[in-house]
């Protein structure tokens, strides 16, 4: 069974299981111990029956203090195993894993929206996020993660993505080109839904003057006031230049910075592998969570 107490003595065991070095843990942990205090208060308030102990009161559980806590959540969203190895793991059953699973989720989102680490979602958080990038320089870019068949037909047919050729939930990102953050989120939508389209219903509010970098699913997006780069596609039955290869290849290596920075968001297992978990939203709040870890990382200058 797993304790942080002994985890903590093994660094790259610690790091592995986690995603975050001991340094990014423990600088988190207040923030966790925060978001989960507000948690316990909103639970009073819903109350419908008065207390008969005092809180903390009765026995230990098997995620006795904070750090234990949010070791149980990074584990598993580094690790991402069936809920009954996470309780093995644990020293706890699959329905009681499930349940904290669903609580400790939302509590480590707060947290590293007290750091400031969550990607802006609403309009006008965005504005305000992007005009505080120095550079206005960012990258543009869609994200699939699989998911199982849907049993609706309908469903089926609206999460299949032709490019992967499975079924799959998608979101596009933007990041910083600077600090390689994620800076923007789209809202998880089913995998059939085009990139370019996802960015024209989102209408992020780029500030005037930026350049964006994206890809050729992006055909056609040139939000006003912002200087647009784009590999050439190839002409039917034609080939590029030499010159307009170079110039693609260019592009290419200022873009691959998003392709960086989703590789260290899915470095959390729970946004690479085949989703498992049916709760309504819960693959959106998990995706919004492992950006935040993800830009939280790269503030210990962490490669994971």
């Amino acid at each position: 069974m797993i304790k942080f107490q002994f985890l903590k003595k093994n660094l790259a065991a610690f790091q592995c299981f986690t995603g975050l070095n001991l340094a990014a843990f423990y600088e988190l942990l207040p923030s966790f111990e925060q978001a989960y205090e507000a948690d316990l208060d909103r639970r009073d308030k819903e109350r419908t029956s008065k207390r008969q102990r005092e809180r903390g009161g009765g026995r230990n559980g098997a995620l006795s203090g904070s750090e234990n806590k949010l070791l149980f959540i990074l584990f598993y969203f580094k690790v991402y195993p069936v809920q009954e190895v996470q309780g093995y793991v644990f020293g706890m059953g699959q329905t009681q894993t499930g349940e904290w699973i669903h609580r400790l989720t939302p509590i480590l989102n707060q947290a590293l929206g007290y750091e400031k680490q969550l990607p802006a979602r609403k309009a006008q958080d965005i504005e305000q996020v992007l005009k505080m990038c120095p550079d206005l320089e960012f990258i543009i870019d869609g994200t699939e993660r699989p998911i199982r068949r849907p049993k609706s037909k309908k469903k089926q047919e609206d999460n299949y993505s032709g490019k992967k050729k499975r079924h799959t939930v998608k979101n596009n990102v933007v990041t910083e080109n600077r600090t390689k953050k994620v800076k923007v989120l789209s809202a998880t939508v089913e995998g059939k839904k085009h990139d370019k389209k996802l960015a024209d219903e989102q209408e992020i509010p780029f500030p005037k003057g930026s350049k964006v970098w994206q890809d050729t699913g992006f055909q056609g997006y040139g939000p006003e006031g912002v200087t647009t780069y784009q590999p050439m596609k190839k002409p039917k039955g034609k080939e590029l230049t030499t010159e307009q290869k170079q110039k693609n290849k260019e592009l290419s290596a200022e873009r691959i910075g998003v392709e960086h920075s989703i590789g260290g968001v899915k470095v959390f297992r729970i946004v690479h592998d085949t989703f498992r978990n049916f709760r309504d939203g819960f693959d959106d709040l998990v995706m919004e969570t492992a950006c935040g870890l993800h830009n939280w990382c790269l503030d210990f200058r962490l490669t994971v």
